[in-house]
């Protein structure tokens, strides 16, 4: 097995963490119905996730850092967008 490089290791972690904070901020936006933004941040999506997916195929255990990364942008993206029950999502006009 290969050993583990500490920088694309790490960029992967920040990919991954990114790529899911950009489908938080994605499924925001779908659900306010906001077109452009949606779009947007599905582009951005692709993007970050194409990086990840090249840089850990070369070696299996990046998949690990993967993982890793995408919970801690998916927690940190929620956590950002927390809001009390019941209230508009993210990009909702008010009313």
């Amino acid at each position: 097995m290969a050993a583990i490089d500490p920088l694309t290791a790490g960029a992967v972690f920040v990919a991954t963490a990114a790529t899911d904070a950009v489908y938080v901020m994605f499924t925001s936006a779908v659900v306010a119905r906001k077109r452009v933004p949606a779009a947007s941040w599905s582009a951005i999506w692709y993007l970050l996730s194409s990086y990840a997916v090249i840089s850990y195929t070369e070696n299996a255990v990046y998949v690990a850092f993967a993982a890793i990364g995408s919970w801690v942008g998916a927690y940190a993206s929620l956590t950002f967008l927390h809001r009390p029950p019941g209230g508009p999502p993210v990009g909702a006009s008010p009313e």
